[in-house]
């Protein structure tokens, strides 16, 4: 694994007696675009912020091995009375020079940019600020939720901008919408009450060791067949996802022993669709 662009040694957060960030050990590998998951509410923004250095942790350290870095937060905000070229134009110059244009148009903005910043919509500012980030062609990226409360086009030019950033520095991509940190994350960080409770390549969370079972039914029994299907040692997790649905995630080669169970509790099964795991599965496994 390439070294550490960035690292946390128990890194602790407080506020009075609640903990916002309890023990982490973060290490963000060089070149990768890394994704921190977790529900709102689980640390992400707090932790990026102290990586940012505008925050001080309680307790614990950063190491970082970058100098240029740039912070883009989750709701961007500028000079309403600017153009969308004024705003790139002035970053340019706090960070020594860039090429304005060259940048507008990566992002999509070239038509856009001779239009006050108040005109924009919710994802033309996400990719101003997206824009206003990389000018200055920093090494370590820490975006926070660039994509939230936006319409999915918005979502995926978002995206598709971020996936594009690979091989030009280190990305470190916060999420709680989980297929998009599984469309475009190599590496991934699983938050949850503060503590990181995974870290690693994307590529080792989704081993196709497993297999997950969409059991749909015929009559409202999943809570109970749920509780009948945990037990065996070849099932890893067993999700209800409505009164007629269950999520079984079982050893690979495993389907017989899932099928004569199902079969020995007269479960009223109407359809059994097989898939290899998601991000979605693992983080549920992790967080509950």
């Amino acid at each position: 694994m390439p070294p550490p662009v960035v690292a946390t040694t128990a890194l602790t957060k407080r506020y009075g007696e609640r903990f916002a960030l309890r023990g982490v050990d973060l290490e963000v590998p060089e070149g990768s675009v890394y994704g921190l998951v977790g529900p709102n509410g689980a640390g992400k923004t707090t932790l990026l912020s102290i990586l940012a250095g505008l925050r001080r942790p309680t307790e614990g350290r950063v190491t970082a091995m970058e100098e240029r870095y740039a912070f883009l937060p989750d709701t961007p905000g500028f000079d309403p009375w600017l153009t969308g070229r004024e705003v790139v134009a002035l970053a340019a110059t706090l960070d020594g020079g860039g090429d304005v244009a060259g940048i507008l148009d990566r992002v999509g903005l070239t038509e856009a940019a001779d239009r006050r910043v108040k005109e924009y919509s919710r994802g033309m500012l996400q990719r101003l600020g997206i824009a206003v980030t990389v000018i200055g062609e920093p090494t370590l990226l820490l975006l926070d939720e660039p994509a939230a409360s936006l319409d999915p086009v918005g979502r995926r030019e978002i995206l598709d901008l971020v996936r594009g950033l690979r091989g030009e520095a280190t990305v470190v991509f916060s999420s709680h919408i989980l297929t998009d940190v599984e469309a475009i994350c190599d590496h991934v960080g699983i938050l949850a009450q503060g503590e990181l409770r995974y870290q690693g390549p994307m590529a080792g969370l989704l081993a196709d060791e497993r297999i997950v079972y969409l059991v749909e039914l015929a009559e409202e029994r999943a809570e109970e067949l749920a509780a009948e299907l945990a037990d065996p040692p070849w099932c890893h997790g067993v999700v209800v996802e409505d009164p007629r649905r269950i999520r079984v995630e079982v050893d690979d080669g495993a389907a017989t022993g899932l099928f004569r169970r199902l079969a020995a509790l007269d479960a009223p099964v109407v359809a059994l669709v097989p898939r290899r795991p998601s991000l979605e599965d693992r983080f549920l496994e992790l967080v509950g």
